[in-house]
Parts: C-alpha cells; sequence; structure tokens
C-alpha cells in the first residue's frame, strides 16, 4: 500500500512539473525561441533534483521507474498507431532502408568499439548500443529483460543514452538554423529521426524547427521503433545459444 501511495504522489509530481514545462514554453519569449516543453522539463528535472527533498525524491523515484517501464512502452504505442503505409510512403524507400542501416550500423560499431577497443564490459555495451541503435531507454530496459543483466548496468548505458542525445536534441536545431546541414525538411526530419535516440529527443528536436521536419521526423523514428521487437528476438536466440554452450563447456 505505501509503494501504490509512493507511485501516486510522484506520478502527481510528474504531471505537475509537466503543466509547469508546458506553461513555460508558451511564455512569448521562450515560444520565439522554439524552445519546446520536453527540453524545458528536462532541465526543470535536472534542477529539482538537487533542490528537492529525500521524501519527495522516493516519490519520484517509484514515478520514474512506472513511467519508464509502463508509460514510456504506452506512449509508443500511442505513436505507433500514428504510423501507417502512407506515412511510410512519404519517408520513401530510401527512408526505410536509411532506419534498417542505422540500427544495424549503430549496434554493430558500438558492440565492436565497446568491447574490443575500449575493453568494456559486454552486456553494458550491448545495452548502450541497442539504446543508441533503436529507442533509448524503452530499448535499454526491454533488452535488460531479454539478457538477464544487473540493474546498475542498465542505469549507466540509459545515463550514456540520454546525456549524449539530449545534446544531440539540443544542437540539431541550432545547427540546421544556421544552415550547416544544407538539407531539405524532408532529407533533415529523416537525419534526426534516424539519429536520435529517444522517442522524445526526436519530438522535441524536430518540432523546435518546424512542423513538416517533425513530421518526417516521428514518421522515421517509429520505423525504427518497430525493429525493437524482431531485434529482440534475433539478440534473444544468439543470446541463449551462447549461454547454452558456456553450460555445455
Amino acid at each position: 500500500m505505501k509503494i501504490e501511495k509512493n507511485l501516486l504522489y510522484g506520478l502527481l509530481i510528474l504531471g505537475l512539473c509537466t503543466g509547469i514545462s508546458i506553461l513555460i514554453a508558451n511564455i512569448e519569449v521562450i515560444r520565439v525561441l522554439s524552445i519546446s516543453p520536453l527540453i524545458i522539463a528536462i532541465f526543470l528535472g535536472a534542477i529539482l533534483t538537487h533542490v528537492l527533498n529525500q521524501k519527495i525524491i522516493d516519490y519520484l523515484e517509484s514515478a520514474i521507474g512506472f513511467s519508464t517501464k509502463r508509460v514510456l512502452r504506452f506512449g509508443i504505442i500511442l505513436y505507433g498507431f500514428r504510423l501507417t503505409l502512407q506515412n511510410l510512403e512519404e519517408v520513401g524507400l530510401e527512408g526505410f532502408i536509411f532506419a534498417v542501416f542505422i540500427v544495424a550500423s549503430t549496434f554493430i560499431i558500438g558492440y565492436f568499439t565497446g568491447t574490443k577497443i575500449l575493453k568494456m564490459d559486454k552486456e553494458i555495451t550491448i545495452l548502450t548500443s541497442i539504446g543508441s541503435s533503436i529507442c533509448g531507454a524503452a530499448a535499454v530496459l526491454a533488452t535488460e529483460s531479454v539478457i538477464k543483466t544487473p540493474a546498475y548496468k542498465s542505469a549507466v548505458a540509459v545515463s550514456t543514452v540520454v546525456i549524449f542525445g539530449t545534446l544531440a536534441m539540443l544542437l540539431y536545431p541550432f545547427l540546421y538554423k544556421l544552415d550547416i546541414f544544407h538539407l531539405s525538411p524532408q532529407d533533415f526530419g529523416i537525419y534526426l529521426g534516424g539519429t536520435l535516440h529517444e522517442v522524445a529527443h526526436v519530438v522535441a528536436a524536430s518540432n523546435a524547427v518546424n512542423n513538416e521536419v517533425a513530421s518526417y521526423a516521428v514518421i522515421e523514428k517509429m520505423i525504427r521503433v518497430m525493429m525493437l521487437a524482431p531485434f529482440l528476438n534475433i539478440l534473444g536466440f544468439f543470446w541463449i545459444k551462447k549461454e547454452t554452450k558456456k553450460l555445455i563447456k
């Protein structure tokens, strides 16, 4: 009963922070700068973490755990409902191939770099690579349940993905407005959807540019999200095969 109470209080606090973020984003000066509520919420959360007392932080930990494992997945499902054959036609075959290429190459390069060059822990490397290649924290948590890793390894992977994804989320719209990329709205949207880690990162960065970029970016990102289930099936097959060989030896 205590856990349910903490969860309820935590969700109320998160809801309040969300409302405050939306209100701040609608202030004229902030709106002119194209700073989305998601970006404001990230900074607000970083600030509040250092000023709130431990009791409220305990409430938030329950709510954040629930949100990342359930609400986030539900949100991804809702985004998935937006993806139709007509949407896929908008990004074209090139957009689909680009998404497949990004997922495969990011995971392979990340795994090779982490294990062979940086000599990182293999499980942390897998979690970080799949989080970077598909859909951030949701992919990390889904992979954790497949390869049965300790919670602290998932925390390391999620932190890495969120930090670098957030930096890219803030940097990409700024560079685009400086005309560094020299890409059309469609191409830049596909680029954002294909390279940013989290769904939230894609939505925030693309909406900070314009609605046209956002529409292509979300479609491209959802193609990557759709690849999570088959990717986990393939990973699970090879992981079980590998663990079985260890037991035999």
